[in-house]
């Protein structure tokens, strides 16, 4: 399609018959098959407990029209929060629920007993109450939601279930920090920095290795030799192995994160850190023999890539460029790219989309499209006033014409809504614009139109969506 640009032709008229169409059909109800919907999800409720760690929760319902299938996913969710410590002396949680069943006939008898927790159960979340002074417990159901697993566990119960939360602070959802220390990201926002100090030295001293630049992730320096890593903070002190003498394995405080220190006999030389450090560190290396050889690599925000290897030259350090490293690669695989040719995509100062969600807004833009497909974004370019997006079309729902494999489907705008994420799929609903004298042909996504991540279910919804269509 020609990238030329070309201003979208009015449909308002038929816009409108197509949302009419839309809300009668809500309206009666029609039998459908298919997932259901789910409202908003409601606010969160307080934390379970008054100090310490508790659960909060939130819920949705599932709407369904006749013949529809129930809902995709959870009704509820489930999220840590963290109150101020418990006062010293605190009852802790399971003890306090045990002991509301001191003095209470059990096992069909009239004897009573005084309950402390019992933690050699099978099941962590249910109220395993062990006798004092007896040999038995007694099993009183589920302990309460935020009850934790077991003494100094990361994990809480839920639902009778040992959840622990992930990055995102939702329980369960196994949500994980990638390299760069996003949550849920795809090691896309960072450069993974990894090379080999190869110089032998000319005299025995001290010899600069590498800058490890602010916001470093990830550190790990490796060698095998008699020789020794030093490392000085940002203010010029030696954090460790500095003025020649050598500092004992440990863990170090230096530019906001703990380094870790070891020296085997091997002799094996190591330093690990997690970062991101909060200033520079300037890494050496203590020579007393050849240099046979030190590795070191970390990950750096790709805004302070430029600035580092712009200081590293200046000292003349020879530098190699980095490399970017996915969760899980993509084939073909990606050539290593230089920063300087691949630009960050900076967060943009870009409104709020407005709420697409609905059924409505599905049979609306689907049924005024000329094109319905599923595609994956391979790229995304702004030039003007316009965005333009690189996809490849995987599955066709609807076309007037044919399509290409691989198509440029246009958005109007610097902040186009809603804005497509670069390796994801999308179900899009596109229009075709044709400029009078036939030149200019392009896929237009209208603004707030309809563009959702593709599922299971959205793929049901929206075959369901096109029989519901009028002629």
């Amino acid at each position: 399609m020609d990238p030329a640009p070309l201003l979208p032709r009015p449909r308002l008229f038929q816009n409108l018959l197509l949302f009419l169409w839309a809300l009668l059909n809500c309206a009666l109800g029609l039998s459908a098959q298919g997932p259901g919907e789910w409202t908003l999800w409601v606010s969160w409720t307080r934390c379970s407990s008054s100090c310490g760690r508790g659960v909060s929760v939130r819920s949705r319902r599932c709407l369904r029209l006749p013949g529809e299938e129930p809902c995709w996913g959870d009704s509820h969710e489930y999220r840590l929060c963290q109150l101020p410590d418990c006062p010293p002396g605190a009852v802790p949680f399971r003890d306090l629920q045990c002991a509301l069943y001191n003095g209470r006939p059990v096992l069909g008898t009239q004897k009573t007993y005084q309950w402390v927790p019992f933690y050699g159960a099978p099941s962590q979340c249910d109220l395993n109450c062990l006798a004092e002074g007896h040999a038995f417990y007694h099993s009183f159901g589920r302990v309460l939601d935020g009850t934790a697993c077991s003494p100094g566990a990361h994990g809480v119960c839920v639902a009778g279930r040992c959840l622990s939360a992930g990055c995102d602070g939702l329980l369960g959802s196994g949500a994980l920090e990638d390299r760069c220390g996003r949550c849920g990201g795809a090691n896309d926002s960072c450069l993974f920095v990894q090379r080999v100090f190869r110089d032998a030295g000319a005299f025995a001293g001290y010899w600069n290795v590498t800058l490890i630049p602010e916001g470093a992730r990830h550190i790990r320096v490796a060698h095998r030799s008699r020789n020794h890593l030093a490392l000085m903070g940002g203010d010029g002190r030696y954090v460790l192995n500095g003025d020649w003498a050598v500092s004992p394995p440990g863990t170090y405080e230096a530019a906001g994160t703990h380094v870790v220190y070891t020296h085997d006999p091997g002799p094996e030389e190591t330093l690990r850190a997690a970062g991101p450090t909060s200033d520079d560190l300037l890494l050496q290396v203590l020579l007393q023999e050849p240099n046979p050889g030190i590795e070191f690599e970390f990950w750096l925000p790709r805004e302070r890539y430029s600035p580092f290897q712009a200081r590293a030259q200046a000292l003349g350090w020879p530098l190699r460029q980095p490399q970017t490293r996915e969760v899980e690669p993509q084939p073909p695989a990606a050539p290593t790219v230089s920063p300087a040719q691949t630009p960050p995509l900076a967060p943009d100062p870009c409104p709020p989309c407005p709420d697409t969600r609905g059924r409505a807004h599905r049979l609306l833009h689907y049924c005024a499209s000329d094109f319905a497909f599923q595609a994956r974004v391979l790229g995304r370019h702004r030039q003007a006033q316009e965005t333009r997006y690189e996809v490849r079309i995987q599955l066709i729902y609807k076309n007037r014409t044919p399509l290409r494999a691989h198509e440029y489907v246009w958005a109007l705008g610097h902040c186009p809504c809603p804005l497509l994420a670069p390796h994801r799929d999308y179900l899009l609903a596109v229009q075709r614009l044709v400029s009078p004298d036939g030149t200019q042909d392009r896929l237009l996504l209208p603004h707030a139109g309809y563009a959702r991540p593709w599922s299971p279910a959205e793929d049901s919804r929206v075959r369901l969506t096109a029989l519901r269509c009028p002629v």
